[in-house]
């Protein structure tokens, strides 16, 4: 079997770490990009590989120009090929009212979750275009339904940072769908991995699941499945979309 390349950025945990488990399962080679927890890399890529694919872990802060340059460039290493892009890697900054936000927090935010996205898909755009002579592909973007609901008392500037996402989303796939590429993005609902106890609120998943209609809160493999399915021919037609996987929220 031919197995297409991908790179999924912040995929040593949560989110990421089961969206390349479940790719690798399913035909694809990976790169996992991690910032700072090596060990939880190397557990990823020793599940991708007892899967059969060919895995490699790489250091990057994807807020970096010329980290995230270096990723790519390892990544043009280790497939030989061409390779799609999921947009994994962000960050919930503190629990706050706006008001009383720290700037310097914000602004860190914003530049993982904003600035990481954009400097990623940069250079997928530069290598997949057929503009540059690329076979086109396909980017995935993890946004948040926080985008839409605005996560009010708790995380504006996050949800602010999801919105510039869903933003980007729809005008990139509008540019680039001309040279083969598609870009959509999946507004994940709040999902049950160790960020929320990291920034301070481990039970924030169980709060949200008594309120969702589906009455539990999302795992990480609810939206690595929608991730699948974006990046597959069964998605061949759908570009420019923000898919929603929140459990009805």
């Amino acid at each position: 079997m031919s197995r297409r390349g991908i790179l999924i950025t912040g995929a040593g945990r949560g989110i990421g770490a089961a969206t390349a488990r479940l790719l690798a399962a399913h035909g694809y080679d990976i790169c996992i990009n991690y910032a700072s927890d090596r060990d939880s890399a190397l557990a990823v890529v020793a599940a991708c590989e007892a899967q059969g694919a060919r895995a490699l872990a790489v250091r990057g802060d994807v807020a970096s120009e010329a980290d995230v340059a270096a990723l790519f460039d390892a990544c043009d290493s280790f497939f030989a090929g061409p390779f799609d892009l999921v947009n994994n890697a962000g960050i919930l900054g503190a629990m706050t009212r706006f008001e009383a936000a720290d700037p310097a927090m914000i602004r860190a935010v914003f530049d993982v979750n904003v600035m990481g996205t954009i400097l990623c898909s940069q250079q997928a755009v530069r290598r997949l275009s057929a503009e540059h002579g690329g076979a086109g592909g396909a980017v995935v973007n993890i946004s948040s339904i926080a985008a839409s609901l605005g996560s009010p008392g708790e995380y504006v500037h996050y949800a602010a940072s999801k919105a510039a996402i869903d933003t980007l989303t729809t005008g990139l796939a509008k540019e680039v769908g001309p040279f083969g590429i598609r870009v959509n993005a999946v507004q994940a609902g709040t999902v049950e991995t160790d960020i929320h106890a990291r920034h301070g609120n481990p039970e924030r998943p169980a709060a949200v699941a008594a309120s969702a209609p589906l009455r539990r809160a999302g795992v990480p493999q609810d939206i690595a499945q929608a991730v699948k399915w974006l990046l597959s021919d069964e998605a061949a037609y759908v570009t420019g979309t923000v898919l929603r996987v929140g459990g009805g929220l």
